[in-house]
C-alpha cells in the first residue's frame, strides 16, 4: 500500500482534518487526526492494520493496547496474527489490567496504539507489561505525530508519520486570521 492510499483512507473517513483545532495540550493546530473515524470502518481498519503488520518482524505471544485508542487496533492485530489481544484501562489514574486479563511471564508482547503525540499512554502500557514479567518485542502505531519527541524507550513502528504544526494559544497565526476554533481530542 502506498502512502497516498493510506492518507486517502484517513481523509475519506474524516479521520484526517484540516482547519483550526484546540488540542488537549491547550495548543492550537492546523491539522487534527481522529483515528476513531477510520477505525469505525472494519474494511479500512483491516487494510491499515495488515499494512502495519507487514512492517513488523517479531514473533509475538500477545498484543496489548491502551483503552480507548488501542482497543480496536489490538483486536485487529491479534486477529490477523492469530494471537490473543488484551487492552489496559485507567483505574484511579493508573494504567491497569482488568477483566481478569493476565500477561504470562516471558510473553513476547506487541504494544499497539492508534496515534501517539507524546507516547505517554503507550509507555505506561510498556511499564505495565514489564512489571507483569512480559517482554516488549515491539511497539506499533497507526499514526506517529510526535515529531520524534516522544517518551517511548522502544521506538515505535508506524504506518504513517504525520507532521502537525502546533501553536501556543496566545500566539496562533490561525487565531490572528480569525479562523474558528474546533475542539480536538475532547
Amino acid at each position: 500500500m502506498k502512502m497516498e492510499e493510506i492518507i486517502t483512507i484517513f481523509q475519506e473517513s474524516n479521520a484526517l482534518l484540516e482547519g483550526h483545532f484546540l488540542l488537549t495540550s491547550g495548543k492550537h493546530s492546523n491539522r487534527y487526526i481522529q483515528c476513531a473515524q477510520v477505525l469505525k470502518e472494519p474494511k479500512a481498519t483491516e487494510k491499515l492494520v495488515a499494512h502495519l503488520a507487514k512492517q513488523l518482524e517479531g514473533k509475538y505471544d500477545l498484543v496489548v493496547g491502551p483503552a480507548m485508542g488501542g482497543v480496536i487496533i489490538a483486536y485487529e492485530m491479534g486477529r490477523q496474527l492469530g494471537i490473543p489481544a488484551l487492552f489496559t484501562e485507567r483505574e484511579k489514574g493508573e494504567m491497569t489490567l482488568r477483566r481478569n486479563f493476565e500477561i504470562a511471564p516471558e510473553s513476547r508482547v506487541l504494544v499497539v496504539e492508534d496515534v501517539i503525540t507524546t507516547g505517554g499512554s503507550v509507555q505506561e502500557v510498556v511499564d505495565l507489561v514489564k512489571k507483569a514479567g512480559g517482554i516488549i518485542a515491539d511497539v506499533a502505531v497507526l499514526v506517529d505525530r510526535s515529531g520524534g519527541n516522544h517518551v517511548l524507550e522502544t521506538p515505535p513502528v508506524s504506518l504513517i508519520t504525520l507532521e502537525v504544526e502546533t501553536y501556543p494559544s496566545d500566539d496562533c497565526p490561525l487565531c490572528k486570521e480569525s479562523q474558528p476554533v474546533k475542539p480536538g481530542s475532547r
